[in-house]
């Protein structure tokens, strides 16, 4: 993690639970500190300098996790479960929009 803050790299971390570690905390909320010309990150007992490129993701497999809204407040939640109807709804709106753009 702390070379990819330094270095701006992009971090997948997979199956993660509903209880986030308290490690992330720092990472999660971005605690950025001015450093001189640049911003830096505590990350454990490190400070490492941040690199605006870095980029941090979490997925789960869990079908419908419920996050604490302490967990909420830190994270964007995207849904990319597609159910057929919502499948077929999304392109009947596709159709409709080609077909009768004045609806």
């Amino acid at each position: 993690m702390e070379y990819a803050v330094q270095f701006g790299k992009w971090v997948l971390l997979e199956n993660v639970g509903e209880v986030l570690d308290p490690a992330l905390e720092p990472v999660l909320l971005m605690q950025l500190t001015k450093a001189g010309s640049g911003f830096t990150l505590k990350i454990g007992e490190k400070t490492v300098p941040y690199n605006p490129t870095f980029r941090f993701f979490l997925t789960t497999t869990l079908p419908n996790p419920h996050y604490t809204p302490e967990t909420s407040v830190k994270v964007t939640i995207l849904n990319f479960a597609i159910t057929q109807a919502g499948l077929e709804e999304q392109m009947l709106n596709q159709l409709i929009s080609l077909e009768m753009p004045e609806l």
